[in-house]
């Protein structure tokens, strides 16, 4: 099913030619001439994101802005605006626009820019999912294990400190759960929260997308804009899989926490900045700094303070809490009083899980929506097979090392693959990995 999109603009000719190219590229589009007008039909409709002028008769688009951040705050705006100023474009990104586009602009930069809204929105339901699933009392971080135990008290330790934090563990384990939770007990919670996939931005416009770009900085770059740096100002920056930032990049980051400065893309003016960094990654960074992938330095600098985050097949006293908690989520959501048939929760400590409590939460909510008036049995289970793709060991049981990892990677990339019908982009999404990185293990393990 394709996303909506509601387009609002008080020029009927610029709202039929947006409306009629997003269509065009697959996406089901409904239109306002007004704020008011949006706030009503929003109101009876579900939309994935909002593209607003900046100047409506009546109520400005930052006061639509300011209705959709406080009533569907997961929804994504983008402004657009003619009379387009820096204090104007930094004024309405601090407010939660996601971006700013000045007119006149092309339907291509207007198109990248709501794939990339519709991405973040689809990262920050998620994390939204779990966390209301595990309660609002450990902020998304079930702790029944001792593992789990551990990250939360060293999340209680370091909450409320300026200082940088690591965030590991393999895909799916809840690392940006972590962050917001982080972030909550902070005293930056309500400063803004600003999380930057550097796997999912191609490393030439990382950098603009961090730091920020002056007008003429690059081809198409007609306005002055910040980075996500310079939004996250007085609050939280969340680096997710920092493992994949360009090497060229990390000089750029590493000066920016030394000293609390950026310069935009093309600029020499220093402004001064105050972010609390958060970075993550399921990668072995001091792996990739041997292997000159990573500088030795800004990993000094990022592991601060490391917080691992255990996989669940090592905490599976979690999973009982986790997999009830979530039956009460989406069998709320259904509207149907979801349980266990008999075997299922059996079935479900003993699996593998190599998407983590991510899988988990998909596994659950999938069953609950193929179940009858809410009976999950184990037909309703979309589990990937335990021996599919694993190695035997020799006589001793032991296998070499290397042949255990390619067996597990090999088993994590079918599961995926199979999840996304062989979309190679989501499966890398969902493995936490670029896509050139999935193509190599492809090549690598023979799964092409």
């Amino acid at each position: 099913m394709s996303e909506t999109l509601l387009v609002v603009d008080d020029e009927p000719r610029i709202r039929r030619i947006v409306e009629m190219a997003l269509e065009d590229r697959g996406f089901d589009v409904i239109t306002a001439a007004s704020a008011e007008e949006a706030h009503d039909l929003m109101a009876k409709q579900a939309v994935d994101l909002v593209v607003a002028d900046l100047q409506l008769p009546g109520r400005s688009g930052l006061e639509l802005l300011a209705d959709v951040r406080r009533e569907r705050p997961e929804v994504p705006v983008i402004l657009i605006t003619a009379y387009g100023t820096v204090e104007s474009a930094v004024e309405a990104i601090k407010a939660g626009a996601f971006d700013y586009v000045l007119k006149p602009f092309g339907m291509e930069e207007l198109e990248a820019l709501i794939v990339r809204a519709l991405e973040e929105r689809r990262a920050v339901v998620e994390a939204a999912n779990l966390e209301e699933v595990v309660g609002p009392d450990a902020r998304g971080i079930v702790a029944e294990s001792p593992g789990m135990g551990r990250v939360l008290g060293l999340v209680r330790q370091v909450a409320t400190q300026p200082t940088t934090v690591l965030v590991t563990g393999e895909t799916g384990v809840g690392k940006e759960v972590v962050a917001r939770a982080l972030h909550h007990r902070s005293g930056r919670h309500d400063r803004p929260f600003v999380a930057v996939n550097c796997a999912a931005i191609p490393g030439e416009l990382l950098e603009a997308e961090l730091f920020g770009a002056s007008r003429g900085a690059y081809t198409g770059s007609i306005k002055d804009r910040p980075g996500k740096v310079e939004v996250a100002d007085g609050g939280t920056l969340f680096l997710d899989e920092i493992g994949d930032m360009p090497l060229s990049l990390q000089p750029k980051l590493l000066r920016a926490l030394e000293e609390g400065t950026v310069e935009r893309l093309g600029s020499n003016v220093t402004r001064k900045v105050d972010v609390r960094v958060i970075a993550a990654t399921h990668q072995d960074l001091e792996a990739l700094v041997e292997q000159g992938r990573f500088r030795r330095d800004l990993y000094y600098r990022i592991n601060v303070f490391p917080v691992h985050i255990p996989p669940l097949r090592e905490r599976r006293e979690d999973i009982d809490h986790l997999v009830n908690l979530a039956l009460d989520r989406f069998g709320s959501r259904l509207n149907v009083n979801a349980r266990l048939g008999p075997g299922v929760m059996d079935r479900l400590r003993t699996y593998h899980w190599p998407g983590n409590v991510r899988e988990l939460m998909n596994v659950v909510e999938r069953a609950v929506i193929l179940s009858d008036d809410g009976l999950v049995d184990q037909e309703h289970l979309e589990l990937y097979p335990a021996g599919k793709g694993t190695v035997r060991g020799g006589a001793d049981g032991v296998v070499p090392l290397s042949d255990a990892v390619a067996s597990a990677e090999r088993a994590a990339i079918q599961a995926a693959l199979e999840r996304t019908g062989d979309n190679k982009t989501q499966a890398a999404r969902l493995l936490g990995i670029s896509v050139r990185t999935l193509w190599y293990k492809l090549e690598k393990l023979d799964l092409r």
